[in-house]
């Protein structure tokens, strides 16, 4: 009796990897020039334009390249299909909802404080 294993999973491993990392060259690119527009002005009205769909399309980029990395990763370690993806939905999602959390707190902190507010160095 022989299995079929096919080799797909691979493919979206390398698939996921490479979206994931070219979608975060966006967000990065992004994120830096509403940032630098927003230190020229201090307008509100742009960091309030860093929710939106210019940072937004870019983040959700990383998220399904991540969730395509988790899930064929899964695969290749065994795991059937359905789990594999049961199991990578729900990190991606997770972690995605409080990273773009924490974004929104560190935009609020900044157009609160100035970037001296953002001292990462200390830890009081």
């Amino acid at each position: 009796m022989s299995y079929y294993y096919s080799t797909s999973p691979y493919f979206l491993l390398i698939a996921g990897l490479l979206a994931g990392l070219a979608s975060g060259v966006a967000f990065d690119a992004s994120l830096r020039q509403l940032v630098n527009e927003w230190a020229k002005n201090r307008s509100t009205r742009t960091l309030a334009i860093l929710k939106g769909p210019q940072l937004a399309v870019p983040f959700l980029g990383i998220c399904g390249g991540i969730c395509f990395f988790l899930g064929s990763g899964l695969e290749i370690f065994g795991f059937q299909t359905k789990i594999s993806y049961a199991i990578a939905i729900p990190l991606t999602i997770g972690t995605a909802a409080l990273v773009w959390w924490q974004l929104g707190r560190l935009l609020v902190q900044l157009e609160q404080g100035g970037s001296k507010a953002l001292d990462l160095d200390s830890f009081g």
